[in-house]
């Protein structure tokens, strides 16, 4: 049975590290649910978190393929329970005078902000994890959502921090 998994993949900071590894898992016929790259404190290094669903052999396989790539440093699968992980949405929502306050104290009550307000509009701006910014987007769809972007999940271990642990 597949099921979720988070890989926090730290990798070289140089040209083609994505592309190498985005074509490992469609090469195997993998899909990627989620894929967030971005700086580390080092400016030599990315950290790619990567979610996929397979199962536990899948996730052997693809570990060791990735781990044998030669600009891949280190690869984490990450815990939900001992991770911090969030994303990012930001969604543009129809609003007319007489909803425009029930979208509004939406807003609040999920602890997002409104970043931009438009005549016939409001966008909002969301960080959370999957489940609350999927209860928000089923809050706000009776209002009608005109666009919608989402972050791809970004994720890192509580406590230690993940580059310290192979000094």
């Amino acid at each position: 049975m597949s099921q979720n998994h988070t890989l926090s993949v730290l990798v070289e900071n140089s040209p083609g590290v994505l592309a190498r590894v985005a074509s490992l898992f469609s090469r195997r016929g993998y899909n990627i649910d989620s894929l967030a790259v971005g700086p580390t404190e080092n400016p030599d290094i990315s950290r790619m978190t990567i979610v996929i669903d397979v199962d536990g052999h899948a996730l052997e396989q693809v570990i060791a393929q990735l781990d044998k790539l030669i600009n891949v440093i280190s690869i984490t699968q990450l815990n939900p329970v001992t991770s911090v992980q969030r994303e990012l949405l930001l969604v543009k929502v129809s609003t007319t005078p007489e909803n425009r306050s029930q979208v509004l104290e939406t807003v609040q009550l999920f602890r997002a902000k409104v970043v931009d307000v438009a005549q016939d509009a409001v966008t909002i701006e969301a960080t959370g994890n999957a489940e609350k910014i999927q209860a928000l987007l089923r809050v706000l769809e009776p209002y009608g959502i005109k666009e919608l972007v989402q972050s791809g999940l970004v994720a890192m271990e509580r406590g230690l921090r993940l580059t310290e642990k192979f000094i």
